[in-house]
């Protein structure tokens, strides 16, 4: 579990294909505590640390992820970084599993002095589970969803985001990881549970 707060921004040292992808990312503050075996997000993904040095971190995409996540998992690409959270941790940004549920395309891009707003499309399948003022991580940074408009949402970005994560870098046409609210998930079920047992 995380919660949508990068810590850093590091960077894809290393890139080697196989049966798994296998990443080295490079690292700092985030190898702090961090052994083998842990899980740390990049970019949203939820990842095991499969080997450490002083560099930074290995670890090994499935198929499956690479399905999931908008990649394109290249050496010199920024990304973002978060460690697992403790057991009385602050939780600053909201409840972020690390599971990408799908990738969001970006619309648009406004900038302006203050802030950046940037509207996304979501997959259909996904864009019920995105509401005003709800949250949603966008390659693992936990936003607020400033409005939605059918499968298309917009977010916010102030300075702090634009220069500690990667989305400054942001450019229409981009995908990004989405990861919707776990709660909106588990209220559909919820709410589906009851429709079959009594509609």
């Amino acid at each position: 579990m995380f919660t949508g707060l990068v810590e850093e921004t590091g960077v894809i040292l290393k890139r080697e294909e196989g049966s798994l992808l296998r990443l080295k990312v490079g690292a700092k503050r985030v190898l702090e505590g961090t052994r083998v075996g842990d899980s740390l997000a990049v970019n949203g993904a939820c990842l095991t640390v499969v080997e450490l040095d002083k560099e930074g971190f290995s670890v090994e995409l499935a198929q499956e992820t690479l399905r999931r996540t908008a990649g394109p998992w290249r050496v010199g690409q920024r990304v973002n970084l978060e460690r697992a959270l403790r057991v009385g941790d602050r939780l600053g940004g909201h409840f972020v599993t690390g599971h990408v549920d799908g990738v969001a395309q970006v619309v648009s891009v406004r900038r302006e002095p203050g802030a950046w707003d940037v509207w996304l499309e979501a997959p259909p399948s996904l864009a019920r589970y995105i509401a005003p003022k709800g949250s949603v991580a966008l390659d693992g940074v936990s936003l607020t969803v400033a409005g939605v408009e059918g499968n298309r949402f917009f977010v916010t970005l102030i300075p702090h985001t634009l220069e500690a994560t990667t989305l400054g870098g942001l450019e229409e046409g981009q995908g990004v990881n989405l990861e919707v609210d776990l709660i909106a998930r588990y209220l559909e079920r919820l709410m589906g549970g009851q429709e079959e047992r009594y509609g």
